[in-house]
Parts: C-alpha cells; sequence; structure tokens
C-alpha cells in the first residue's frame, strides 16, 4: 500500500499536540480561548443559518443571507481574518492537548477558507449536484432540517423564501459576469440544471413541491391559520417562486447556454489550475499534486482489477475482465425488485445482518436514530446515495438517501458495501458521535473534511467481511468495485481538471474498469466536473486510516484492540489527516 504524504502543519503546531502543557493553564487564558472557540461556532451560524438548522438549532429558520452579495462575502472574509488573529493570542504551550488540536482545527478553517477568496467559485453559483438551491428543495418537501410544526414555523419558512429569492436573483447576476470573465458551467453541467429548474414552474400549485408544507399542515392548526398560511403560500408559489424559477430557466436555456464552456475540466478555466490545487488541499487535507494522486489512483486502479479477476474466476465467468463488468451490469437476477420500497427493505435487512458482528468492531456506538429513505424524485434522476446528519440533539434522525429513479433497473450487487460507508458505520457512526461528544467545542462538532469524513466511511466499506456480511460473491465484488469506483476518481478527477480530458474520455475509462451503469458512470462524471477535487478524498482518506491501522497493530502487536482504535479515529471529529496522523503516533507510543 502506498504511503500518502499528508499535509505539512506548522511543526510547532505538531509538536505542541504531542503532550499536556508543561506550564499551569491559567483559568482566565482558558475561558478566554473557550470564548473564542464559541464565539466563532456562533457567528458562523449567524453567516450560515442553514448550518444552525441542519443541527437542529432553530434560531435562525427565518434567514437565507444572500451569500453572493458583496456585503455578505465581505462579512465572511472578516469572520475568518479576525478569528485567525485570534488565535495568536493563545501560546501553545498554554493549551491542553485537546485545546491544541482545536486551535490548530481554526488555523486550518481561517487559512483554506481565506484562500478560496483567490478565486471566482462564486461566479458558477448553480450546478447540477451541489448548489444551495437543491438543498432549499429538500428543505421545502416539508420532511427535511426545516421545522413545520407551528405556525411561526411556516412564517419562518416564508422569510427564509424572501432571503432565497434574493440569492436566486443574484445567482444570475454572478454567472453574468462568468460569462464575461470566462467563468462558466460547462454545456453537459447545464443541460443537467434545466430540467431541475423547469421542474419547479408548474403552475398547479397543488403539485408544486414547495406547496407540500401545506399538504401536511398538523391537525391542531386552526381553521383561520390554515386559510392564511394556503393562501400565503399559494402567493408566494404563484407570484415569485415560479417567475424566478422561469427568470432563470429561460436565461440558462438560451443566453447562458450559448456561453457553456466546451471543455469538461475547470482547466478551461481563467486560473483553474492554481483554482485546482486549492480544491485538492481543501478536500483531502494534504499538500499532494494532482500528478502524484493521478498516478496513485493508476495504481491502484491496478492492484484493485487483480482482486476482481479472482472474483471473476470465483463465479465462474470465462470471458474477460471487461466483459464481466457488463455481465454483472446487465445481470437480471441482480436486479429483483419491482417497487422502490423493496430497495428500502433490503438495506435495513442489511442491517439486520450486521447487528450481532458489530460490537466486536466498535465498543461505542451513537444515539441518533438512524433512517433509509428514497431520494425525492425532484433531484432523483441527478442524485447519488447519500447521508444527511441528524440534529445535534438527536431529535432528528440521521437519514440514509438512495435514489431509485428506475426499480426494474436497480442492481443490488453493491449495496452492504453502500450500506456501511453512507449509513453504519461509516457516516452515521462519524458524524452522530461527533454531534453527540461532551468533550468538543461545537465549532468541531458540524465540521466536515471530507479525507477525513469521506476517508472513514469508504474504510467501512472494507469491514464487511468482519460484520458478518460480504458471503455473496457479488457482494465482495460490489466491495471492490466501490473501492475501484474510488479509485478512478483519482484518475479521471486529474485527468479532467488537470490533464486536459474531456467528459468523454472519463466516462469510457470508467466503463473500461467498473461495473456501474454508463447512466451511473455519467452522472457520476459530471459531478466531479462540478465539484472539482470532492471525488479525491474518498480514497486518499481511507488509505490514510488503513495505513494508521497497519501501523497501531503492527507496533501494538498482542495489544491492539480495534475497538479502541476506532474510537481513536472517531473521538476527535473531524480532523485534516495530519493532525489524525499524529493522534494516532501519540497512542501508539502510550500503549506500547
Amino acid at each position: 500500500m502506498k504511503k500518502i504524504t499528508i499535509l505539512v502543519l506548522s511543526i510547532a503546531v505538531l509538536q505542541s499536540c504531542k503532550s499536556e502543557p508543561k506550564t499551569e493553564v491559567s483559568p482566565n487564558l482558558k475561558a478566554e480561548f473557550t470564548a473564542v472557540l464559541d464565539g466563532y461556532y456562533e457567528d458562523g451560524l449567524k453567516l450560515s443559518p442553514i448550518n444552525a438548522t441542519t443541527a437542529g438549532d432553530h434560531r435562525y429558520d427565518d434567514s437565507f443571507p444572500n451569500s453572493l452579495a458583496d456585503d455578505h462575502i465581505a462579512k465572511v472574509k472578516a469572520y475568518y481574518e479576525t478569528y485567525k488573529a485570534k488565535l495568536d493570542s493563545f501560546p501553545d504551550d498554554q493549551l491542553s492537548s485537546s485545546e491544541q488540536m482545536s486551535k490548530a482545527i481554526l488555523q486550518w478553517e481561517c487559512d483554506i477558507n481565506l484562500n478560496e477568496f483567490n478565486y471566482n467559485a462564486n461566479l458558477t453559483p448553480i450546478d447540477q449536484m451541489w448548489s444551495p438551491n437543491l438543498f432549499m428543495g429538500q428543505l421545502a418537501s416539508g420532511s427535511s432540517a426545516q421545522p413545520f410544526n407551528t405556525v411561526e414555523d411556516y412564517e419562518n419558512w416564508m422569510k427564509r423564501v424572501d432571503g432565497y429569492l434574493a440569492w436566486l436573483s443574484s445567482a444570475q447576476e454572478r454567472m453574468r459576469q462568468g460569462m464575461e470573465s470566462g467563468h462558466v458551467l460547462p454545456k453537459s453541467l447545464i443541460k443537467k440544471v434545466l430540467p431541475q429548474l423547469q421542474s419547479q414552474t408548474v403552475k398547479n400549485v397543488d403539485q408544486h413541491l414547495f406547496f407540500s408544507p401545506i399538504k401536511n399542515m398538523p391537525a391542531d392548526f386552526s381553521e383561520a391559520d390554515r386559510e392564511k398560511l394556503t393562501n400565503a403560500y399559494e402567493s408566494m408559489i404563484l407570484e415569485r417562486i415560479v417567475p424566478a424559477y422561469e427568470n432563470l430557466h429561460t436565461f440558462m436555456a438560451n443566453e447562458y447556454m450559448d456561453a457553456g464552456r466546451e471543455s469538461s475540466g475547470i482547466q478551461g478555466e481563467p486560473d483553474g489550475d492554481a483554482y485546482y490545487a486549492h480544491q485538492i488541499k481543501r478536500y483531502t487535507t494534504t499538500d499532494m499534486t494532482a500528478a502524484e494522486i493521478h498516478e496513485l489512483g493508476l495504481s491502484e486502479v491496478a492492484r484493485i482489477r487483480s482482486e476482481m479477476e479472482k472474483i471473476k474466476d470465483q463465479v465462474g465467468f470465462e470471458g474477460d475482465l471487461k466483459a464481466f463488468f457488463d455481465y454483472v451490469r446487465n445481470n437480471k437476477d441482480l436486479m429483483p425488485f419491482t417497487d422502490p420500497q423493496e430497495v428500502i427493505d433490503n438495506f435495513n435487512a442489511i442491517h439486520d445482518r450486521m447487528q450481532p458482528q458489530i460490537e466486536k468492531l466498535f465498543d461505542v456506538k451513537p444515539k441518533t436514530p438512524f433512517e433509509v429513505r428514497r431520494t425525492e424524485a425532484f433531484r432523483e434522476s441527478s442524485a447519488s446515495a447519500e447521508y444527511n446528519p441528524g440534529s445535534l440533539d438527536g431529535t432528528r434522525p440521521g437519514i440514509f438517501y438512495t435514489p431509485i429513479p428506475d426499480v426494474t433497473k436497480y442492481n443490488v450487487y453493491s449495496d452492504e458495501s453502500l450500506f456501511l460507508h453512507e449509513a453504519i458505520p461509516g457516516h452515521h457512526y462519524q458524524i452522530s458521535l461527533t454531534q453527540e461528544s461532551t468533550e468538543l467545542p461545537k465549532f468541531r462538532k458540524l465540521l466536515w473534511y471530507s479525507g477525513y469524513g469521506e476517508g472513514w466511511a469508504l474504510y467501512c466499506e472494507s469491514l464487511g467481511t468482519e460484520l458478518g456480511l460480504y458471503t455473496d460473491p457479488y457482494q465482495l465484488f460490489g466491495m471492490l468495485g466501490a473501492e475501484m469506483h474510488r479509485a478512478i476518481r483519482l484518475v479521471v478527477d486529474t485527468g479532467l481538471h488537470s490533464k486536459g480530458w474531456t467528459r468523454e474520455q472519463a466516462i469510457q475509462y470508467s466503463l473500461d474498469n467498473e461495473a456501474e451503469s454508463e447512466a451511473s458512470i455519467t452522472s457520476e462524471i459530471e459531478r466531479y466536473m462540478a465539484n472539482p477535487g470532492q471525488a479525491l478524498s474518498y480514497k486518499i482518506g481511507q488509505l490514510k486510516i488503513r495505513e494508521l491501522r497497519n501501523k497501531a497493530s503492527d507496533a501494538l502487536g498482542a495489544n491492539f484492540d480495534i475497538r479502541q482504535f476506532h474510537n481513536q479515529v472517531l473521538e476527535t471529529g473531524c480532523v485534516p489527516l495530519a493532525l489524525l496522523e499524529n493522534k494516532i503516533d501519540n497512542w501508539i507510543k502510550e500503549n506500547s
């Protein structure tokens, strides 16, 4: 296994995190440091109130600041500059090891976000996969984080929609600026956005997504309130939401489409190479270059292919591996369902099968409830399976969403590895345990570093055999296929954004090396086009966590306890990989 070279953080930071401070910590300094961390968290929620809502903090449910407005951008920049400066007042040797880690993380947060201002990401604010309009659709459904339990909740949502519509208008203005400077989406992505926008232009209010909360009003609302809210939501939809989406759809279908890029990667934009380097650092939390990652990807693809060959031989397939991919893609025995609920039931059955084994690997489990749900129809055609965290207080469950656009074509061969990744013990354990921690400062409970978070989830896919899964060779092939999928990402993401690959080249490379359907692969490649670098985080993080597990097992021998290793990885929440490695190294020393 190739060693992942992690980001070189300040030597002073890493050294200081190795032990408790030698001098006694001043109570005043400790209180001041805690106040800085709390201030960072609270001020951050005011700037990004959607984060508060998703965390279960409903103080700002009526707010949607226009993140594309110049004054808001200035506030965000000042926020990071202010807190970066405040950290200088706290010497590392006057902080506990936990506080030193919080300081190092906050320094990272401020630096990486300030660096973002050097680029023009806000000139492409809407895409088919990641942009705020899609999450607002989830909230509008009434079955997500935005509450609709009281009249005030319904009124809060209307106020939030006001802010959102201002953002939607600014998005069009920013895209016009992008057209002038060469910062535009590829045409292939614009085509995928258009039906998403059009779905919000239906004039039959009863069928409109934003009317869903009205159709599910609590029974205890008075008739007067029901009538008032129904009329208000009808007006909001017909007079403001539908016209806003129609206007944006017309713009993107005509002027913006004409200006759309023919190139597939971010290299096609001004400063594309520099921006991609920033994205690699943001998502992997390493200093690896695009060229290094590309070569690592090629190496991992070759290694996993050799493991796949063994499965092919085991099931008695006589063709080559590419033919076996086609066989798995089109095997009707692996597409057994006729009702979407059967897909949900299958994931729940996987959960039941692994339950007896979970305590062998984990002695700390989250209290937050967990559910499997079908992805909402309005975004299902372009969505990947995903996990949405529960609330900080655990009252709202963590939700594993799975898209089922055509149940008759739903292939089950990778469902076990998918559940381990998106659900248990992947994202649900990792995120819920972080949110439930009584030790971590609040700001660390909402952090997300893909190198750690997605790396952990991909690492969890390799635990299937230990959890009593992968007894079916096709499910084991599905695990290898999922790992191959992430290895391919190293190749195609860097290919698209640093080597001039076209969308079609990337699709073909994926078809040649994995068993996903062409439709699924196409959606995935377009996902990488929309958010350069994000797809790199999975494999980089997985390799680092597996490397650390092997290091600890070799060093501790009979004293190695896999449950304690997992506790060490999970207890500090999302951290840059350099800090995780330092933590595990210290744990090994303490237990040797």
